[in-house]
């Protein structure tokens, strides 16, 4: 049994949920998130929110959909509902992050061009420039994990000086340069 996918999803105030047979649709305040679940499982109604449920528990395969359904479509109804954000920090001398333009990042890393990142539609940013950070927020934690992943990507924190895009709160393993000969 699986002890995620046994657990109901609870449905808040002013979020819906409508469900044909392999889509999932959850409107809330903030937006509207379709998905096609795996043909495993199902949805059935409970009181007061959702339940995932497979379609057949003597099938082994079933199991670990089940579990990851039920957790796609609890992040559905939380993004919907309150959404999700994530902060990076930029970390260099000379780095920064600044908003170019309503839908674009630009990024000085230390290359000899800065970088420009479009961000993809129902990802919003606000730079704080001062601190070299930036929170992202989004409806959909799949694209928000996505879009920062890319950001982040354009440099890595590395081990040595720490230098590097971040996550807010993340810890670098710090390495010891080379030592010293006598």
């Amino acid at each position: 049994m699986s002890r995620i996918g046994k657990l109901p999803i609870s449905l808040p105030k002013g979020v819906a949920v409508s469900w044909s047979d392999p889509d999932i649709e959850v409107k809330g305040p903030k937006g509207t998130l379709r998905r096609r679940l795996h043909h495993k499982v199902t949805v059935e109604t409970v009181e007061g929110g959702l339940k995932i449920v497979p379609r057949d528990l003597s099938d082994a395969a079933s199991k670990p959909f089940w579990g990851l359904s039920r957790s796609l479509v609890n992040n559905m109804v939380t993004g919907v509902s309150e959404g999700f954000s994530k902060t990076l920090e930029v970390q260099g001398v000379g780095w920064k992050i600044e908003e170019e333009g309503a839908r674009a990042l630009r990024l000085s890393l230390g290359y000899s061009h800065p970088v420009v990142y479009q961000l993809p539609e129902g990802v919003d940013a606000k730079v704080e420039s001062k601190a070299g950070r930036v929170a992202l927020s989004a409806v959909d934690n799949e694209l928000l994990g996505r879009t920062c992943a890319t950001i982040r990507a354009f440099r890595p924190p590395e081990p040595y000086k720490g230098k590097g895009i971040r996550y807010q709160g993340e810890v670098i393993r710090r390495k010891v340069g080379k030592a010293g000969s006598k």
